[in-house]
């Protein structure tokens, strides 16, 4: 007997660069509940990709993106919620706003790739700032099933 296949969701995230740092938030829920990972969240029902990245940008970091390009989409395994997201990582660099820990982020700050490991940081997140930071520009994020 074959095991169920895990629900897959859609889910993206924004990696904010300014001055050489990268915004990332505190998770305040699961999944990654206490680890530092880009501004993101789950797609709503009739919601472009783009937009749901704009929407989950505004409410946990009260900024506005400017142009957004699409870096890499991963899966990522979430054994709480027993399912697999997958996460579509959105490239920006231009903003508008006041940085502020909004929605399910406990809090926020600016991190350059260097002060990461030390943070309770995601992998993903860790692998995807280091690419960005080295200069590739769209990256196809290393195949496999990441957790959450």
């Amino acid at each position: 007997m074959s095991e169920a296949l895990p629900q897959v969701r859609l889910a993206v995230s924004v990696a904010l660069q300014a001055g050489g740092r990268f915004l990332l938030v505190k998770r305040g829920r699961a999944p990654s509940l206490g680890a530092y990972a880009f501004p993101g969240g789950r797609v709503e029902d009739g919601e472009t990709l783009e937009d749901a990245a704009r929407r989950e940008l505004l409410e946990e970091t009260g900024l506005t993106a400017g142009a957004l390009s699409l870096h890499c989409v991963m899966d990522l395994a979430s054994e709480t919620a027993g399912m697999i997201y997958r996460l579509h990582v959105h490239r920006a660099s231009a903003f508008s706003g006041e940085a502020l820990a909004g929605d399910d982020a406990a809090a926020l700050g600016w991190f350059r790739v260097d002060e990461m490991p030390a943070l309770p940081a995601t992998v993903s997140t860790l692998e995807v700032a280091r690419q960005i930071a080295a200069g590739h520009t769209e990256e196809p994020c290393q195949p496999g099933i990441w957790q959450a």
